[in-house]
């Protein structure tokens, strides 16, 4: 039964091993999960996920694999063998939960009931006492009361389930999914580099123990400057019109990336780059930066992300005067080429959705100046690929 299991998970392009299988199944000889489905969950999570990214995936495919089995006797058979649940369960149970489960004629008689009830019902049942389904008192279903229920799907609502299943606590961290802070740190840290500088204030134990030996077991200590994060970042956020729906995304990207790098410098500007942006949007139009000057303040080494839904007339990007705002001089298109001759890592994070790409022209240009590499999506994997961009 354990290998459909693992096949279940296979088939959910979730990369799992047999090496992790094995592990799983070594775990369960050693009853680190005993007669208990939510530790045989999160067990069987630990052994098999190595991503956080896939925790959704492996709760739908772990619901899915026990909707498979076609009653609870293979449940039981599956996941509980029969002389552990008879022989060990009611000692995992508080003296409340024992009474509780007793109140309905003890745990054989709720769990054959529940075999009874699946066996004689033919359809979805909603309310009443008596079948498994949603609503009312019967202590089979989900969405009603019963003291000593066994909850099958849907949400808890009372509180009261002797056993939870189907629930997804970790539906967010699908990388199909839009960003939120925390995911968006977790993909960041693909960037991070650490270089040690400054004084020596960390101990470099594998050079104190060769020191000392050498010295004839006096002890030698040497230190080291502390690991900081090396990388710079400098972003570009677009700002206005189009992207006021994206707003929310855009700050929960801003704040992980102002609290995983410590060298960042950050600058808006409006559909697209011309010969000025700003850093504060009060008062851009008096506190303006020239991009000349950012090309020549920072160096060769940082890392450039531009931040945009890059939809705006062609001309924006391919024309002089093409800005929305004022006349340029030159067309957008000649300040990105200078960005991309100065700096040897640039990316474009898009929050629009990569199948309505392919109807914009302006994002058709954008691509074919910087490279259709260059491009990513505002998911969990789109932005993991770009940090991979940035780093060769």
């Amino acid at each position: 039964m354990l290998l459909n299991f693992y096949q279940s998970i296979r088939q959910s392009q979730i990369p799992v091993s047999i090496k992790e299988y094995l592990v799983l199944l070594e775990a369960l000889q050693q009853r680190l999960a005993f007669a208990d489905m939510d530790d045989f969950y999160l067990l069987a999570r630990t052994c098999l996920i190595k991503d956080e990214k896939y925790y959704d995936r492996y709760d739908r495919a772990f619901a899915a694999y026990l909707h498979q089995l076609s009653d609870i006797e293979q449940l039981i058979d599956a996941l509980i063998p029969e002389e552990w649940l008879r022989k060990e369960f009611a000692r995992h149970l508080s003296d409340e939960e024992k009474a509780r489960i007793e109140s309905l004629g003890g745990l054989e008689q709720l769990l054959d009931t529940f075999k009874k009830r699946l066996a004689e019902q033919q359809k979805r049942h909603a309310g009443g006492s008596r079948w498994v389904g949603t609503g009312g008192t019967s202590p089979f279903g989900h969405g009603g009361f019963h003291p000593e229920g066994i909850r099958v799907g849907g949400e808890s609502e009372q509180q009261q389930g002797v056993k939870v299943w189907e629930q997804r606590a970790f539906r967010n961290l699908d990388d199909s999914v839009e960003l939120g802070t925390r995911n968006i740190k977790l993909a960041l840290r693909r960037l991070r580099q650490f270089a040690r500088t400054g004084a020596a204030e960390e101990l470099a134990l594998d050079d104190t123990i060769d020191a000392t030996a050498r010295n004839a077991g006096l002890l030698d200590i040497k230190m080291v400057p502390e690991r900081h994060n090396a990388v710079k970042v400098l972003m570009f956020f677009d700002v206005g019109g189009s992207m006021d729906p994206h707003v929310k995304v855009c700050e929960e990207l801003f704040s992980a990336v102002k609290s995983e790098f410590k060298h960042l410098e950050y600058y808006y500007f409006h559909n697209f780059l011309y010969d000025y942006v700003w850093r504060d949007n009060h008062r851009r139009k008096t506190n303006k930066t020239p991009t000349m000057e950012l090309l020549h303040t920072y160096s060769r080494d940082y890392k450039v992300i531009f931040v945009g839904d890059a939809t705006m007339s062609p001309y924006e990007v391919s024309a002089p005067g093409g800005s929305a705002e004022y006349y340029n001089q030159e067309a957008g298109a000649v300040w990105m080429q200078r960005i991309i001759d100065n700096y040897d890592r640039f990316i474009w994070l898009n929050p629009v959705r990569t199948d309505y790409w392919q109807y914009t022209p302006s994002i058709k240009l954008i691509q074919q100046l910087m490279g259709p590499e260059r491009m990513f999506p505002m998911t969990l994997a789109g932005l993991e690929k770009g940090m991979t961009a940035l780093t060769h």
